[in-house]
């Protein structure tokens, strides 16, 4: 078993983890070393101004160290947005081969590109001697299937590239299904880079199986599992173990800052209430047994009403 304190990412989920999320969620719990942004949605011939990437302004991002990532396929708007982001004091970006949804593979984005290994080794080839800056990659085993990344990673021993995070599970699979283990395993014996593992790191159990079966592995990422359970880098990195009472209290409190800045932030109460009963979907996770609470969240129409709903839910 790897005997160092692992490095911790957390991942990126479109529509949850903007800076506002990442600043909140950083200031009420530990354990995380860095997090990998949403990806910039890319936009031809743009110089990209300060709002187009507000979240990802130095100012907006001051308690976490922040990846950005790009989606980008054209080698001429990558280098623009890269140099933009050397230019906010940057040195490591992270370029997204593994989003698996539809509406971006169906555009050659994403775990989409999978399919076309010379495209992404031409873009590489482009686009690394411009960079003055690190560049590493998300990807996934595949996009139909293993062959395509098993294909891929020796070609991508001849780059210099800070390291690659594998999601172990196909773009085709989405979210759904187990994840894969062993293909990640088959992976980390055909790369020569450092890999990071992500994919279903729900509680500490699994982290631990992970870790003693990939133990020159030191770099994890986790999504939806911290999420589900805000305390798992803590819980990861062996943090002093708290009280179910005291631990309840820094969720309340989490949840009520991020509610109240959520309410400033956002425009109305119906992008209010979607963008926390997302969070629901995976925060109800440290509340087992009360499925029919997260319901009456998710039907709250309401801020007054979701309040009341949430305010039971933490008394119970």
């Amino acid at each position: 078993m790897n005997q160092q304190q692992p490095f911790i990412y957390l991942a990126p989920l479109r529509g949850l983890t903007d800076a506002l999320f990442r600043e909140t969620f950083s200031s009420h719990f530990g354990g995380f070393d860095a997090a990998v942004a949403p990806f910039i949605s890319p936009q031809k011939k743009s110089l990209y101004e300060d709002k187009m990437i507000r979240d990802l302004l130095p100012e907006n991002n001051t308690k976490l160290p922040i990846i950005p990532q790009l989606l980008h396929t054209d080698p001429e708007d990558f280098l623009v947005l890269a140099h933009r982001l050397t230019g906010l004091g940057y040195t490591h970006i992270n370029w997204n081969l593994g989003c698996p949804a539809p509406m971006v593979t169906r555009k050659k984005r994403g775990s989409g590109l999978l399919v076309y290994p010379e495209e992404i080794v031409r873009i590489l080839t482009k686009v690394l001697p411009e960079l003055a800056i690190e560049l590493s990659i998300k990807t996934r085993l595949g996009f139909n299937d293993h062959l395509e990344t098993r294909a891929l990673l020796p070609e991508l021993n001849r780059f210099q590239l800070k390291e690659i995070i594998i999601h172990a599970r196909l773009g085709k699979q989405l979210y759904k299904g187990t994840t894969d283990p062993e293909g990640f395993d088959i992976c980390r014996q055909l790369s020569d880079h450092m890999l990071t593992y992500n994919g279903d790191i729900n509680d500490l159990e699994t982290f631990r199986l992970l870790n003693h079966r990939f133990p020159t592995v030191n770099r994890w990422m986790l999504g939806r599992g911290a999420l589900g359970n805000p305390f798992l880098a803590e819980e990861i990195k062996g943090y002093p173990q708290q009280s179910t009472a005291k631990r309840k209290m820094r969720l309340y409190n989490f949840h009520d800052e991020l509610f109240n800045r959520y309410t400033k932030r956002l425009s109305g109460p119906s992008h209010l209430l979607g963008r926390v009963k997302h969070l629901w979907l995976y925060l109800i996770s440290s509340f087992p047994g009360n499925k029919k609470l997260l319901k009456k969240i998710l039907k709250s129409n309401s801020p007054a009403g979701y309040r009341a709903t949430v305010e039971q839910l933490f008394e119970r």
